[in-house]
Protein backbone atom coordinates (compact mmCIF):
# COMPACT_ATOMS: atom_id res chain seq x y z
CA UNK A 1 0.00 0.00 0.00
CA UNK A 2 2.66 2.91 0.97
CA UNK A 3 4.18 2.09 -2.51
CA UNK A 4 1.11 2.98 -4.38
CA UNK A 5 0.80 6.50 -2.40
CA UNK A 6 4.79 7.15 -3.32
CA UNK A 7 4.10 5.53 -6.86
CA UNK A 8 1.39 8.15 -7.18
CA UNK A 9 3.59 10.98 -6.46
CA UNK A 10 6.21 10.48 -8.71
CA UNK A 11 2.94 10.47 -11.45
CA UNK A 12 2.01 13.48 -10.31
CA UNK A 13 6.05 14.37 -11.21
CA UNK A 14 5.53 12.51 -14.57
CA UNK A 15 2.62 14.73 -14.99
CA UNK A 16 4.45 17.95 -14.50
CA UNK A 17 7.08 16.78 -17.14
CA UNK A 18 3.86 16.56 -19.50
CA UNK A 19 2.33 19.04 -19.47
CA UNK A 20 6.07 20.53 -20.42
CA UNK A 21 6.07 18.71 -23.12
CA UNK A 22 9.05 16.45 -21.45
CA UNK A 23 8.64 12.72 -21.75
CA UNK A 24 6.56 11.93 -18.68
CA UNK A 25 8.92 10.38 -15.99
CA UNK A 26 8.79 10.92 -12.46
CA UNK A 27 10.85 10.17 -9.51
CA UNK A 28 10.92 10.50 -5.39
CA UNK A 29 13.17 9.34 -3.47
CA UNK A 30 12.00 8.27 0.48
CA UNK A 31 14.35 8.28 3.30
CA UNK A 32 13.23 7.19 6.89
CA UNK A 33 9.57 7.63 5.43
CA UNK A 34 9.42 11.05 4.09
CA UNK A 35 10.36 12.00 0.58
CA UNK A 36 12.89 13.78 0.10
CA UNK A 37 13.13 14.89 -3.04
CA UNK A 38 11.06 14.80 -6.15
CA UNK A 39 12.26 15.29 -9.89
CA UNK A 40 10.77 14.85 -13.02
CA UNK A 41 12.58 14.64 -17.26
CA UNK A 42 13.56 18.09 -17.79
CA UNK A 43 15.86 16.94 -21.01
CA UNK A 44 14.31 19.71 -22.82
CA UNK A 45 13.75 22.36 -20.41
CA UNK A 46 17.69 22.65 -19.41
CA UNK A 47 18.96 21.52 -22.87
CA UNK A 48 20.73 18.49 -20.69
CA UNK A 49 21.13 15.06 -21.60
CA UNK A 50 21.14 13.83 -17.91
CA UNK A 51 18.35 15.83 -16.68
CA UNK A 52 16.61 12.63 -16.38
CA UNK A 53 14.10 12.39 -13.29
CA UNK A 54 16.62 10.44 -11.23
CA UNK A 55 19.46 11.86 -11.93
CA UNK A 56 17.46 15.15 -10.54
CA UNK A 57 16.06 13.89 -7.46
CA UNK A 58 19.46 11.77 -6.69
CA UNK A 59 21.33 14.68 -6.70
CA UNK A 60 18.54 17.01 -4.32
CA UNK A 61 18.26 14.15 -2.06
CA UNK A 62 22.11 14.15 -1.51
CA UNK A 63 22.12 17.69 -1.48
CA UNK A 64 19.37 17.45 1.70
CA UNK A 65 21.32 14.79 3.41
CA UNK A 66 24.44 17.03 2.81
CA UNK A 67 25.77 13.47 1.74
CA UNK A 68 26.42 11.20 -1.60
CA UNK A 69 25.84 7.78 0.24
CA UNK A 70 22.21 7.50 0.11
CA UNK A 71 22.29 4.16 1.97
CA UNK A 72 18.60 3.29 2.82
CA UNK A 73 16.89 5.20 0.83
CA UNK A 74 14.09 4.21 -1.69
CA UNK A 75 13.37 5.77 -4.89
CA UNK A 76 10.33 5.43 -6.72
CA UNK A 77 10.39 5.93 -10.56
CA UNK A 78 7.41 5.52 -13.06
CA UNK A 79 9.60 3.66 -15.35
CA UNK A 80 12.33 1.51 -15.65
CA UNK A 81 15.86 3.64 -15.63
CA UNK A 82 17.91 3.52 -18.26
CA UNK A 83 21.61 2.31 -17.82
CA UNK A 84 22.88 5.99 -16.91
CA UNK A 85 20.17 6.15 -14.40
CA UNK A 86 20.26 3.01 -12.94
CA UNK A 87 24.33 3.62 -12.86
CA UNK A 88 23.83 6.60 -11.18
CA UNK A 89 21.62 5.20 -8.49
CA UNK A 90 24.01 2.17 -8.35
CA UNK A 91 26.68 5.49 -7.12
CA UNK A 92 24.79 6.70 -4.53
CA UNK A 93 24.15 3.75 -2.84
CA UNK A 94 20.01 4.31 -3.17
CA UNK A 95 18.80 1.09 -1.23
CA UNK A 96 15.44 0.18 -3.17
CA UNK A 97 14.66 0.35 -6.37
CA UNK A 98 10.42 0.88 -7.14
CA UNK A 99 9.43 1.47 -10.61
CA UNK A 100 6.19 1.17 -12.54
CA UNK A 101 6.41 0.51 -16.30
CA UNK A 102 9.50 -1.37 -17.58
CA UNK A 103 11.21 -0.53 -21.01
CA UNK A 104 12.32 -2.99 -23.05
CA UNK A 105 14.13 -0.21 -25.23
CA UNK A 106 16.56 0.32 -23.09
CA UNK A 107 15.22 -0.61 -19.18
CA UNK A 108 18.54 -1.19 -17.35
CA UNK A 109 16.63 -2.53 -14.13
CA UNK A 110 15.88 -6.23 -15.51
CA UNK A 111 14.57 -5.74 -18.82
CA UNK A 112 17.31 -4.80 -21.20
CA UNK A 113 20.03 -5.54 -18.68
CA UNK A 114 20.13 -5.16 -15.33
CA UNK A 115 23.14 -2.90 -14.05
CA UNK A 116 21.03 -2.51 -10.03
CA UNK A 117 22.16 -6.14 -9.26
CA UNK A 118 25.21 -6.62 -11.38
CA UNK A 119 27.38 -9.16 -9.30
CA UNK A 120 31.09 -7.21 -9.71
CA UNK A 121 29.63 -4.08 -8.71
CA UNK A 122 30.48 -3.21 -5.24
CA UNK A 123 26.53 -2.24 -4.39
CA UNK A 124 23.52 -4.02 -5.43
CA UNK A 125 19.64 -2.61 -4.62
CA UNK A 126 16.44 -4.49 -3.82
CA UNK A 127 14.37 -4.21 -7.27
CA UNK A 128 10.66 -4.12 -7.50
CA UNK A 129 9.13 -3.35 -11.31
CA UNK A 130 5.63 -3.00 -12.36
CA UNK A 131 4.08 -0.98 -9.54
CA UNK A 132 0.95 0.70 -10.98
CA UNK A 133 2.72 -0.58 -14.33
CA UNK A 134 -0.80 0.35 -16.02
CA UNK A 135 -1.20 4.06 -14.68
CA UNK A 136 2.36 4.42 -15.56
CA UNK A 137 2.19 3.11 -18.93
CA UNK A 138 -1.12 5.08 -19.95
CA UNK A 139 0.99 8.62 -19.26
CA UNK A 140 3.54 7.41 -21.61
CA UNK A 141 0.96 6.13 -24.10
CA UNK A 142 -0.91 9.26 -24.29
CA UNK A 143 2.66 11.37 -24.55
CA UNK A 144 3.90 9.98 -27.11
CA UNK A 145 0.59 9.19 -29.01
CA UNK A 146 0.03 12.72 -29.08
CA UNK A 147 3.13 13.65 -30.50
CA UNK A 148 2.83 11.46 -33.63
Amino acid sequence: MIDRIYMKEALMEAEKAYAKGEVPIGAVLVFGGKIIARAHNLKEERKDPTAHAEILAVKEAAASLHNWRLNGSSIYVTVEPCPMCAGALVQARVSTLIFGAWDSKAGAAGSLVNLTQFPQFNHRMEVYGGIMEDECKAIMQRFFEKRR
